[in-house]
């Protein structure tokens, strides 16, 4: 579903467009109605991969979110100079800047943390949510909805990275951020941190998800 357009309208002060009133529906719907992972089901590749704990879910949902909420400012900003014939590959010039210095961050903060996202820190560049926000409203939009349009499907992320992180971490280790959750008698089901386990919960995420929509629908 393509979002509200408000090119047409006269870029006010950043802080102005926040104030605005539509400004909490640009942000909400990243977060439930067009949540990117259980509505949009984008991102997959690193849903899946590096799920299998909370900690990792979350660094990388965080990751994601800064990325997307800067590379949609900066896009925002340049949307007026930016030649249609070059957007896309300017598109990923920005994102991969901001994906660059991401990378550096989390080197900074924690090796360890590092080394488990390895390869998908790098892969954000290719992220679908990133790329279609960019192309999709980045380009379109003001700088005040850009940043609340990217800070929202950005955490919209972070929170399906983390409801499935959750479950396989819980399951697989009997941690929850590396902390002993369950009994010393808990049979850990290894299964939830292979790969299969991330099929298998996002599976019911979605299903939990999507119940819980149309229940929703009907009583309204």
């Amino acid at each position: 579903m393509n979002p509200p357009t408000h090119s047409n309208q006269p870029d006010k002060g950043f802080f102005s467009q926040l104030a605005n009133s539509k400004s909490a529906d640009e942000f909400v719907k990243g977060l439930w109605r067009d949540n990117p992972v259980f509505v949009q089901v984008l991102g997959m590749c690193p849903t899946l991969a590096v799920s299998n704990s909370a900690t990792n879910a979350v660094s990388m949902g965080l990751a994601t979110t800064f990325v997307l909420t800067m590379s949609n400012v900066l896009i925002s900003m340049l949307r007026n100079f930016i030649p249609k014939q070059v957007r896309i590959a300017s598109y990923v010039l920005i994102i991969a800047t901001f994906v660059t210095i991401t990378d550096y961050m989390i080197q900074a903060i924690s090796i360890d943390i590092h080394k488990s996202l390895g390869a998908f820190i790098a892969l954000i560049v290719v992220n679908c949510v990133i790329l279609g926000r960019a192309e999709a409203f980045a380009s379109k939009n003001t700088v005040g909805f850009s940043f609340l349009d990217g800070l929202g499907m950005g955490l919209g992320f972070t929170f399906g990275l983390f409801c499935i992180g959750t479950v396989r971490e819980i399951l697989g280790n009997g941690t929850f951020f590396a902390m002993q959750v369950m009994p010393e008698s808990f049979e850990k089901w290894v299964i939830m941190v292979l790969p299969p386990g991330g099929f298998f919960t996002l599976a019911l995420w979605l299903l939990i998800f999507k119940g819980y929509k149309l229940k929703k629908a009907a009583h309204e």
